[in-house]
């Protein structure tokens, strides 16, 4: 599967010149520092990024039906058909988020995304809705980020069951999270509601910190 490079403020708000969106903060913008500080470097290293305003659209539409013959013709790749699976072409991912509904990733704007599905999607019965203010995306990466996440994931995030490519709406700590992982170094990427992300932004960075010592025997 071919894997999209996100940017940092691409998305949403890609081409926003003075205005609202440029005077946005993102759910994290405080954190910042410490999110860069927690960075542990080495054998047990494991970094934590946020990716704010990263364009999301959910999508619902019957998965055999002509309008979503034209989403998928019009994202360039299909809609995963299975739990955990997620397809790619150019700036989309496509997650799989049940039966008949989907999460659009996209580094395209995000006015544009959702214009171009709800005209694939036609008087189709279903839904296109723009959610990038809904969720803010963290990345944690590195050598120890399975460990870290093992802390407070109930997922078997061992290679054998979870690999890269494989996205799955599951909980780290407490928060609900949408868990991609993006390759095998490993990388990872967080999907928590906006209100939920200082909590697990902090998690996070806690549970980072015993990598910065040695490991006990």
């Amino acid at each position: 599967m071919a894997e999209p490079t996100f940017d940092p403020g691409a998305g949403a708000g890609a081409g926003a010149g003075a205005g609202p969106v440029a005077l946005r903060r993102s759910p994290l913008a405080h954190l910042e520092e410490r999110i860069r500080a927690a960075a542990v470097t080495g054998a047990r290293g494991v970094t934590l990024t946020e990716w704010p305003f990263l364009t999301m659209v959910n999508l619902r539409v019957a998965p055999a039906s002509e309008a979503a013959a034209r989403i998928e013709k019009t994202l360039g790749t299909s809609l995963p058909r299975q739990c955990g699976h997620t397809s790619a072409s150019g700036p989309h991912t496509v997650c799989w988020l049940g039966p008949d509904e989907w999460l659009v990733l996209s580094q395209a704007e995000s006015t544009a995304v959702t214009a171009e599905l709800r005209q694939a999607l036609g008087g189709a019965p279903g839904s296109v809705v723009d959610v990038s203010a809904n969720r803010t995306t963290l990345e944690l990466s590195g050598p120890a980020a399975r460990q870290v996440l093992e802390k407070g994931c109930p997922l078997d995030l061992h290679p054998r069951s979870f690999a890269p490519g494989q996205a799955v709406s599951t909980t780290v700590g407490p928060v609900a999270v949408l868990l991609w992982q993006v390759d095998d170094k490993p990388t990872y990427r967080l999907f928590p509601r906006s209100s939920f992300a200082d909590y697990l932004a902090r998690w996070l960075i806690d549970a980072m910190r015993e990598y910065r010592g040695p490991e006990v025997p």
